[in-house]
């Protein structure tokens, strides 16, 4: 199991990488990576550059002298059982921390991600924070968002789940329903003052905190600074 981020003196944030270059993708990762314990590959730059994403950010953290740093690839994988376990059997030689899949995608699926990959915390994602209460309406799944994420938490974490993604308002109530060792991770966290972008359930970096959250997606208020290593440090003080 990794250390907390605390204990290594870290802010809890993972810097989505959200890149334009594998260039970028080194560069964001050595101005940030003495501060925070993750980065995050998502979708949008693993289907363009593959395993060289990752290959990228743990060399620039080497270089920093992190080679602890943590890896979140965030893949929202969501397919039959078969076909999610296959998927997380080819990034196994990726070796990362944290992998996602939908919650949505039912128990089978979930546990069959989470047994191809027993040494990365498999990552279930509740309610995408660009959804609100008319959204989910509209797609048919039950209950307001708190509801719906409580609900697929519990699922998730039942069938072998170690994180648990939700957005900054439903943190609370799901850290209530689920075991203590299980990893909270909040996207949807935006400094105050910043731009919302396309998310619509917000909170601050230290409200999420406070409100049980283990682990803080933060893109676009970092990799859009002019200084990224100075704008991770002023969160970091926040939280800290």
């Amino acid at each position: 199991m990794t250390s907390s981020p605390s204990s290594r003196g870290l802010a809890p944030i993972a810097v989505a990488m959200d890149a334009p270059d594998l260039e970028a993708v080194r560069a964001w990762t050595a101005e940030v990576a003495i501060v925070v314990s993750t980065v995050k590959i998502g979708l949008e730059v693993f289907c363009r550059d593959g395993a060289a994403a990752v290959v990228a950010a743990r060399e620039a953290a080497l270089a920093s002298g992190r080679p602890d740093l943590d890896v979140f690839l965030d893949l929202k994988l969501h397919d039959i059982p078969a076909t999610v376990r296959g998927a997380a059997r080819a990034v196994a030689g990726l070796r990362p921390t944290y992998l996602t899949v939908h919650a949505a995608g039912g128990p089978e699926m979930i546990a069959a991600a989470s047994e191809a990959l027993p040494d990365t915390r498999v990552t279930a994602v509740t309610v995408l924070t660009s959804l609100d209460e008319a959204a989910l309406e509209r797609i048919g799944l039950v209950g307001p968002p708190e509801a719906a994420a409580v609900r697929l938490a519990v699922l998730a974490v039942e069938s072998g789940a170690r994180a648990i993604v939700c957005s900054p308002n439903e943190v609370a109530a799901v850290r209530a329903v689920v075991p203590a060792d299980i990893t909270l991770i909040t996207p949807g966290v935006r400094p105050a003052g910043s731009s919302l972008d396309d998310q619509k359930r917000v909170a601050t970096p230290a409200r999420a905190i406070a409100d049980g959250a283990d682990l803080l997606v933060i893109g676009r208020p970092i990799t859009g600074a002019t200084d990224r290593r100075a704008a991770a440090l002023a969160i970091a003080a926040e939280l800290s």
